[in-house]
């Protein structure tokens, strides 16, 4: 099938922008398109004056808005994706997708649970997980910007059978395109169309004072385009431009997304531990942590015999990568005494693969693999049940193991549970792995991550900056980029490498008012992660 994702500008003329909602259609289907979608909030501006504002902004169901692009979807014997703000008949406003039909039937809608910034003042989150759609090409499911910057929305519609899941934006941030929206397709195994705004997306006249308010230059504040369609594999294969409409096409195979293998032939869905992750369906709890340092100098070691320099240079943190000789433990021990550094590697050790930390006086805990690899069939009978933490002098540490790195899950967990860093002892599979996966680990959560991996495979470090909150002053000029991290690759032969981490910015999790990235995650909304 082709499918389609739209970028174009929406002003506060309701009017004008219906007529662009239907000439992008158009264009569309001129293209072959068999599926459009469209960005977040195309009826108005996400900008109102209060809640009664946007409730008389919004639309209804059946009015003259919704039928128009409905009856143009059936006019065109093609589905199409819309997001607007819906007056619901309880008195809620809600930001909504709803999916029209080849006969301009509504398939399915589902209101969004993430709500970003001001959106908290004027729109009510959604309380109810959407449906999943089955189509004539394959299943679908719909999210909207914020949900897709934390992993629980459509990590939940893959795990409840969509293949393709379909994003409207209405964002300014760059490392949407760059990270947010393929992590999703190569974390879930789906295909991702995802539709992003152009223009200014707030009004023109008040577009200095909203800047100064936001400590953002006004010229950031426009929809960041780059629309694209994202393969499986996490492989963007259409993308549109950082400015400017576009309609983005590519043909795609639904099917593709119903083979969840790694390399090693284990099923990435199988192997989940959903009661594991029962921590991440409650309301979050201040953990308690020890006080973090504002920075942390961290090695990579690929060998024990590393560690000498790696102390040379000041590290306090050294990690080695996965299944390391079970005699290294003792090694790293003794090039350790004196000082107040700790290593994480992993090791085999009765029947399971431990990430073990180590210190000076001997070793402070153990982490076991949580999930089931295939490629260490024979030898691995045992796995852990949950994350545990390490208190340290400049914060706490987080251990994860193995292939536990490509679940967004376990990460999450070491979020709840207060981690300042993450220590990755790993090998890596897949190309989305590392370029993908461990960077937005970091972002979606705000840890601080050291991923190890033996010499021939590159690692990295992916450090916090102190420019997030958006209201804040930032430090640097900013870029466009929210929470992306700052990131020190670390080339495949290289033996020993340095980084500076920031423990302290992890307890910042606030990215707009009203708006954290803990907190503020549909937790009661997660049970498909957690059955």
């Amino acid at each position: 099938m082709r499918v389609a994702a739209v970028q174009f500008a929406v002003g506060q003329d309701v009017s004008a922008n219906l007529a662009n909602c239907l000439r992008m259609i158009d264009q569309a289907v001129a293209e072959g398109a068999d599926l459009v979608v469209l960005p977040e909030f195309c009826n108005h501006l996400s900008w109102y004056d209060d809640r009664d504002h946007a409730r008389r902004m919004a639309c209804r169901l059946g009015d003259p808005f919704l039928t128009a692009v409905a009856d143009r979807a059936a006019q065109h014997r093609v589905h199409v994706k819309i997001n607007v703000t819906l007056a619901r008949d309880d008195g809620r406003t809600t930001g909504t997708n709803l999916l029209f039909g080849p006969g301009g039937e509504l398939l399915g809608q589902s209101d969004k649970q993430t709500l970003m910034g001001s959106e908290n003042d004027h729109l009510h989150r959604g309380s109810e997980n959407g449906p999943i759609v089955a189509t004539a090409f394959g299943t679908v499911g719909m999210y909207a910007c914020m949900e897709g910057v934390a992993p629980e929305v459509a990590r939940g519609l893959a795990l409840r059978g969509a293949e393709v899941l379909l994003n409207s934006l209405n964002s300014f941030a760059t490392d949407e395109a760059s990270l947010h929206i393929p992590v999703r397709a190569a974390e879930n195994r789906v295909w991702v169309v995802a539709a992003n705004k152009v223009g200014p997306l707030l009004p023109a006249d008040k577009l200095g004072a909203i800047s100064a308010g936001l400590k953002v230059p006004p010229e950031w504040l426009h929809g960041a385009g780059e629309s694209q369609i994202v393969a499986p594999d996490g492989t963007v294969v259409a993308k549109g431009p950082r400015t400017g409409e576009a309609v983005v096409v590519a043909d795609i195979d639904p099917a593709l997304a119903r083979d969840k293998r790694r390399p090693d032939g284990t099923d990435r869905f199988t192997a989940r531990r959903g009661p594991v992750y029962a921590p991440i369906g409650h309301e979050p709890r201040d953990p308690g942590r020890p006080q973090a340092a504002e920075s942390l100098q961290a090695a990579v070691v690929r060998a024990a015999d590393g560690a000498p320099e790696a102390l040379a240079a000041g590290a306090r943190l050294l990690v080695l990568p996965e299944l390391q000789d079970p005699s290294v433990v003792p090694a790293l021990r003794e090039l350790l005494r004196g000082t107040d550094a700790v290593a994480v590697t992993s090791v085999l050790e009765d029947g399971a693969h431990v990430g073990v930390v180590v210190s000076g006086e001997g070793v402070i805990g153990r982490q076991p693999q949580l999930h089931p690899v295939a490629r260490l069939a024979g030898q691995v009978s045992r796995h852990g049940d949950g994350v545990a933490t390490f208190d340290l002098p400049w914060g706490r540490l987080a251990v994860v193991v193995g292939d536990d790195a490509i679940y967004p899950e376990v990460f999450r967990l070491a979020a709840i549970a207060g981690a300042d860093v993450v220590a990755v002892p790993f090998t890596p599979a897949e190309d989305w792995e590392l370029a993908l996966g461990l960077p937005e680990r970091a972002a979606e959560n705000r840890l601080n991550i050291v991923a190890a991996a033996p010499l021939g495979s590159p690692s990295a470090f992916f450090a916090l900056s102190p420019d997030f909150t958006l209201w804040t002053a930032w430090e640097g000029p900013f870029t466009g980029r929210i929470s992306h991290p700052l990131v020190t690759l670390v080339e495949a032969g290289t033996p020993v490498a340095t980084a500076v981490l920031a423990p302290a910015q992890s307890r910042n999790k606030l990215v707009s008012r009203g708006t954290n990235l803990l907190d503020g995650r549909p937790w009661q909304l997660v049970d498909a992660l957690t059955r």
